[in-house]
């Protein structure tokens, strides 16, 4: 019997707790499970990609944003990337290896209360331009870095 008494009380805490994070906004469902942009991630060049993902391909160079990634990948399957930004109002961060068949390798959704900042390995096929993308106040900015790569890491 106390067994089955405390599954209950567990069970209800959780559901009471996923209920009010979900009532005062705390918990977005879409966020939360991951939602994305199937077009973005199907597009073949690098502008229907950020036309997807972001509404726009026009973007500007910006010195505002600090691109972190290796200038040789001996393995392309796992490449390290580092995007951070002093810009304000920043909304995404997207990052493209642009000669990928599929170029765009994550978006990230941010809201006011992130760190403009994201650490992540990505994929590359062959050597390339990675490209940082950030929409902040409506208007995308990039920077770029060419990352040279010994083994393909998208099947090559």
């Amino acid at each position: 019997m106390n067994l089955l008494r405390r599954k209950f009380v567990k069970t209800a805490a959780f559901v009471g707790a996923t209920v009010s994070a979900v009532g005062t906004g705390i918990l977005i469902p879409q966020r939360a499970l991951g939602a994305y942009t199937k077009a973005a991630f199907d597009a073949k060049d690098v502008s229907g990609a950020l036309t997807a993902a972001m509404g726009t391909d026009q973007h500007t160079a910006s010195d505002e944003i600090k691109l972190k990634a290796p200038d040789i990948a001996e393995n392309g399957a796992v490449v390290p990337v580092t995007v951070s930004s002093t810009m304000g109002n920043i909304d995404a961060i997207s990052i493209i290896a642009s000669a990928n068949d599929s170029p765009m390798t994550s978006t990230y959704m941010l809201t006011s209360a992130c760190e403009p900042f994201v650490s992540t390995r990505i994929k590359m096929a062959k050597t390339s331009d990675v490209v940082a993308v950030v929409k902040a106040d409506g208007k995308l900015y990039s920077a770029a870095k060419e990352v040279k790569v010994t083994i393909g890491g998208c099947g090559g």
